[in-house]
């Protein structure tokens, strides 16, 4: 049962190497043995097998489903009926959904197992899983030069990526606002791809930045993130801002030629690229002229106005959104109060942890009267360029960008305490643009770094509702980088090894 896949776990699962209940009471002990890595805040054993169970009853009466009996994670980000969802912070720390996420229940509905909830940034605020109110998580993995520092899984889908890394589940959902799913990816030698905006449904997802916020997986490989993704898409009249179109089965492209597509590589992301991550772009670009794709160099002169942008108008949405939060209703609630302005003040300040606070002050800032126009405004202005630039001086000539996902491999749990915040947010320099744009995007793993022998990322950005050629060309990335092999070179924790 070691790191099956999706295709593997169904395919023994129909010739009944093992069942559904032994497959998922495998990934619950795995879950118990390896619980110091702290990938899940809760799990839910009785429901799993339950599930399992169910599952069991329909594959012997020879019933399929595109998930039967597959045991996920799920990111503590999605509301999951009768089941704790905390969102990663203490303010939420006992909240039980009366509803069920339109996601998760696409997954149910695809006979899917929940085994528990992922560990995340608090909010999805954050780019290394240090600001969960749980605490943080890491990979099973360490560097090859220093075997006892911890590394971070990357944020805020961290417990996603640890869990799926750690082999503690087949996949996972995830959530990206600013690189979410695709950052996390690349730390952890995963795939991850956030869809167009509007083809996942947000209703049911805690909301942090309602215009950039988007579902998606974290997988294996390419094929896995093809089948979860079909799982996970749909039309929802519930989310004003889902998107009635027709989803194409991802998987039937995998193996599609790709001969003459154009792939662009943007000059802005080649600069201040170390030799590890320009070696990796120079092998991925020979990978796709043996497959017959034409590379051809493009500009996005607004690339460097993308991470400012993001954080005004991420920060100006998660201090509405977050509003709610006010000790009154379903929230936590703060002891020590005399008034109904006590109340709220002591119950957000003692709920929400120190980088949600930041972003909250910030949003209500460039919100503010005196500031709306000056920083919000001029933000929304750039958001429509960068737009604008994508589609006139990128998808008109190309196919798609290929970019490096991250600037840097997975760091050290104890180097996060000595980041400044602009130092953390600049780890999602290429990665915030599809978001601003609503673009679709995916993180595929190709290499390994030189020095440490950690995971490094490729980025394909399509354009929108262009899923089916990044799945193409991702395939063809993935079958020539050959990762599985180069992923024996990983040096493992060795309380986590498999």
């Amino acid at each position: 049962m070691k790191n099956l896949t999706i295709l593997e776990a169904k395919k023994a699962l129909k010739n009944k190497e093992f069942s559904a209940v032994e497959l998922t009471r495998h990934y619950l002990n795995r879950i118990e043995h390896c619980k110091s890595i702290n990938a899940f805040i809760t799990t839910c054993a009785d429901n799993a097998i339950d599930s399992a169970k169910k599952a069991d009853e329909l594959i012997s009466k020879g019933q399929d489903l595109p998930l039967l009996g597959i045991p996920l994670g799920i990111k503590d980000l999605y509301c999951t009926k009768g089941v704790r969802t905390t969102a990663g912070s203490k303010i939420l720390e006992n909240f039980i959904p009366e509803y069920e996420s339109t996601v998760t229940q696409n997954l149910l509905n695809n006979g899917a197992i929940f085994l528990g909830k992922t560990n995340m940034d608090e909010f999805a605020m954050g780019s290394s899983n240090a600001t969960s109110y749980f605490g943080p998580c890491f990979l099973p993995y360490c560097k090859s030069t220093n075997t006892e520092m911890k590394l971070v899984p990357g944020g805020s889908s961290g417990g996603s990526a640890t869990a799926v890394a750690t082999d503690l589940c087949v996949a996972a959902t995830a959530s990206d606002t600013g690189g979410s799913i695709r950052q996390p990816a690349a730390f952890s030698g995963l795939v991850g791809i956030k869809p167009t905006y509007g083809l996942c449904s947000r209703y049911g997802m805690v909301a942090f930045a309602s215009s950039l916020d988007q579902a998606g997986p974290i997988t294996k490989n390419v094929a896995d993130a093809a089948i979860m993704l079909n799982a996970m898409a749909s039309y929802d009249v519930n989310d004003s801002t889902s998107e009635n179109v027709k989803i194409p089965d991802y998987k039937s492209v995998l193996g599609q030629s790709i001969k003459g597509m154009k792939i662009g590589i943007p000059k802005e992301y080649l600069e201040g690229l170390n030799n590890d991550g320009l070696n990796l772009i120079e092998e991925a670009k020979k990978w796709l002229t043996d497959a017959g794709c034409n590379i051809v160099d493009i500009s996005l002169k607004t690339t460097p106005y993308a991470l400012p942008a993001y954080y005004i108008i991420a920060p100006a949405e998660a201090s509405s959104n977050l509003a709610r939060y006010d000790g009154v209703r379903y929230t936590y609630r703060s002891k020590q109060f005399n008034n109904i302005e006590d109340l709220y003040v002591n119950s957000r300040s003692e709920g929400f942890g120190e980088e949600v606070k930041r972003r909250i002050l910030t949003g209500t800032y460039v919100l503010s009267a005196g500031f709306f126009d000056a920083y919000y405004n001029k933000a929304l202005k750039i958001q429509k360029l960068i737009k604008s630039d994508f589609q006139q001086n990128a998808f008109n000539c190309v196919d798609i960008i290929l970019t490096l996902t991250t600037p840097s491999t997975a760091f050290g749990l104890e180097e996060v305490g000595k980041m400044s915040p602009l130092e953390m947010y600049l780890n999602d320099v290429f990665t915030v643009t599809a978001n601003i744009a609503g673009l679709p995007a995916m993180s595929v793993p190709c290499g390994l770094s030189g020095k440490d022998k950690l995971p490094l990322g490729i980025q394909l950005i399509g354009n929108r509702f262009d899923e089916s050629n990044i799945f193409k060309v991702a395939y063809v990335i993935e079958q020539s980088a050959n990762f599985e092999e180069l992923k024996k070179n990983i040096v493992w924790r060795k309380e986590y090894e498999q």
